[in-house]
């Protein structure tokens, strides 16, 4: 089975959920989406994940991100599981959790890693484009939560990274300046793209306030 890789076109799928039966390319549409995994149902690391997303609902859809979840085990369990995670992280899981008890995608995304466990998933997620095409990919081992301000914040790199010239630094966070791209060398271009200028410390290093989106 092929390794996917960033650039590479999301596999599209049909699999149950706890929202009915799920076409992935057409539940994502044109939207961003974020896939991510779960080794199984009434687990107390993937309880607080999930109760955090769902926290998280205003951001992803001002991000226009669809976020969809994915274990191993059937729909009745996550069903049961939803009402656990709403109650004890006081919140309501808004987005679906896909039944993936045949393995169909946890296969083709490579979310089972045999030298970690071999029936259940690792904690992996995708951020996907518009497009289609995968475009972050992080893999944590079980014992650690996700970091979801983390995954929000690339969200907002490739955003903007997307629609404009630049890059994002170290540490960067919404607002904060952001780099140029080296290969905009043109002086003409660059009072074009960037009217609130930028401060080169060397060539290939010029920091400019971050264009609006």
């Amino acid at each position: 089975m092929a390794t996917l890789r960033l650039g590479d076109l999301a596999p599209d799928f049909e699999q149950k959920s706890s929202a009915g039966t799920i076409k992935f390319h057409e539940f994502l549409g044109n939207s961003w989406g974020i896939l991510f995994s779960h080794p199984a149902d009434f687990t107390p690391v993937c309880t607080t994940e999930l109760g955090y997303t769902a926290k998280l609902a205003d951001e992803f859809a001002k991000r226009d991100v669809k976020v969809i979840a994915v274990s191993v085990d059937d729909v009745d369990s996550h069903g049961k599981w939803i009402d656990d995670i709403n109650e004890t992280q006081k919140t309501t899981v808004n987005f679906p959790i896909l039944a993936d008890a045949d393995r169909k995608v946890s296969d083709l995304y490579d979310m089972i890693h045999p030298n970690a466990s071999t029936t259940v998933t690792v904690r992996s997620v995708f951020i996907i484009d518009p497009a289609k095409k995968v475009r972050l990919i992080i893999t944590y081992p079980a014992s650690t939560g996700r970091n979801f301000n983390e995954i929000l914040r690339v969200v907002d790199s490739l955003q903007l990274t997307d629609s404009h010239s630049v890059a994002t630094p170290v540490n960067w966070e919404d607002g904060d300046d952001v780099i140029i791209v080296p290969s905009l060398k043109d002086p003409e271009v660059l009072k074009q793209k960037f009217p609130k200028g930028f401060t080169e410390i060397r060539p290939y290093l010029r920091v400019t306030p971050q264009p609006n989106k």
